[in-house]
């Protein structure tokens, strides 16, 4: 499976090898268990403003930038356009009610991947669409052994949120200006499989939240893994002797 799955991903990108220098992790569902609290932060602070968000909603538009999200939606629900300023200005509710939640842990198994990956003579990096500094800050705290500040990649960074490919390709380029089959994204949500698909990353979808497998391999995915941990423990016994 894993060897099929790799050539099909070079004869569609039209590459010779996949030859991984990076690993470029999503963050929320991904390095984080965390987004069941985004899902509470999102419903909680649209409806101050009149938006009727659900659970679905969130796992759905996980990965784009939050101001994307609620122009979206204020569109979509209220027939307005809003410039980023007025998003931003709500999305900084959002984020003062995901602070006030409990802290979300570490996904079992992500620490003993990013061992393995290190291990490998390859670069960890994050790639995510949060714009929240304690949250980069907490990158630092917990990932800090394998993880280097200047191979994050946040919303600051780019100007088109997932599903464009511009935050993978902003990744690849922090991580020194390499090649997409250099890299290898490890994704939980549609639209940032999309964005690893639209890079010509290989994108390892891991789906950590609700949605049907189906929704990620129609986003993209190359691979799909149910867990983290179940990633790490396929790494040196199926991922890394296919390269």
């Amino acid at each position: 499976m894993y060897s099929l799955a790799i050539k099909k991903y070079l004869e569609d990108c039209g590459f010779e090898a996949l030859c991984p220098k990076a690993v470029l992790f999503d963050m929320d569902g991904v390095l984080y268990d965390s987004m069941p609290n985004h899902a509470i932060a999102w419903q909680e602070s649209m409806a101050r403003f009149g938006i009727h968000m659900t659970a679905d909603d969130a796992y759905a538009t996980e990965g784009a930038r939050g101001v994307d999200t609620i122009r979206i939606m204020v569109k979509r629900q209220l027939g307005k356009d809003i410039d980023e300023a007025e998003a931003q200005r709500m999305y900084d509710v959002k984020t003062e009610i995901f602070h006030s939640l409990p802290e979300a842990p570490v996904m079992p198994g992500v620490k003993e991947l990013m061992q393995k990956i290190t291990e490998s003579g390859i670069l960890c990096c994050v790639v995510t669409g949060s714009a929240q500094r304690p949250l980069i800050q907490r990158i630092h705290q917990d990932f800090g052994a394998f993880v280097r500040e200047e191979h994050i990649t946040t919303a600051y960074d780019v100007t088109r949120g997932k599903p464009a490919p511009d935050p993978y390709l902003m990744g690849l380029r922090k991580a020194g200006d390499l090649l997409p089959f250099q890299g290898i994204v490890v994704e939980n949500a549609p639209l940032g499989v999309r964005a690893g698909h639209a890079a010509k990353i290989f994108t390892v979808a891991v789906n950590t939240g609700p949605l049907p497998d189906e929704e990620l391999l129609m986003a993209g995915a190359n691979l799909i893994f149910p867990t983290m941990q179940e990633l790490s423990n396929h790494w040196y016994q199926r991922i890394i002797p296919q390269l």
